[in-house]
């Protein structure tokens, strides 16, 4: 499979690279910056590109099979992730390339309820707010997309660290993820096992799922 990888420096990103690449796929790894050309796995192809702009979305999408967007904007500027949807659906239009977007937890709602999600819950942090409700705009806008681009998106569980590859993991739809102890998590090692295993056989069709143990 011909798989691009926007954000392929990133925790995440960089994750997902190693996995598609170790399963044998022909991965393209874009960054911004060319000067971080010596970051990305020696093995993948490496592209520059601009995920805010549709015509490098276009050019970097032509030929492939599917593009995953694991992009994070740095403090200050979440309103990115909006941005950076809206030309992810203008630029894959009409080139026939999946789309897996990694997104956000806040979203889901908690378990238990109805209605009341991860970002308004009690104890959420107020520091990860503006990221989260970035995300969930972030959400919309894909739900929101003309038809013709078959995406998923992918919330994570509440965390969502680099940590160890086990080869485990649960999915899930609507509702966050909480595990027997009582925590919700995903590393990002398991988390690009999953996304891989979504890539290969395709479960999820223009909707949101979500990955926790």
């Amino acid at each position: 499979m011909r798989i691009t990888v926007l954000g392929a420096t990133g925790a995440a990103g960089s994750r997902i690279v190693t996995e598609a690449l170790e399963r044998g796929h022909d991965v393209t790894a874009v960054t911004r910056d060319a000067a971080r050309f010596t970051v990305l796995d020696p093995r993948a192809r490496h592209r520059t590109g601009n995920a805010l702009d549709p015509r490098s979305i276009a050019e970097l999408a032509a030929g492939q099979d599917l593009l995953i967007s694991a992009t994070r904007p740095v403090p200050g500027q979440e309103g990115q992730l909006i941005d950076t949807a809206r030309a992810l659906f203008t630029g894959l239009s009409g080139t026939g390339a999946r789309l897996l977007l990694l997104g956000g937890a806040g979203s889901l709602r908690l378990p238990g309820s109805d209605t009341l999600t991860v970002v308004d819950g009690p104890d959420f942090p107020s520091s990860w707010r503006p990221i989260a409700l970035a995300c969930n705009e972030q959400l919309e806008v894909c739900r929101e997309a003309a038809a013709d681009v078959d995406w998923a998106y992918i919330s994570p569980a509440a965390m969502f660290e680099p940590g160890t590859r086990t080869g485990s993991y649960r999915l899930g739809v609507d509702e966050l993820l909480v595990g027997a102890d009582g925590n919700s998590a995903i590393s990002m090692e398991d988390m690009a096992i999953a996304l891989l295993d979504e890539a290969e056989r395709p479960k999820h069709h223009r909707t949101r799922f979500t990955v926790g143990y």
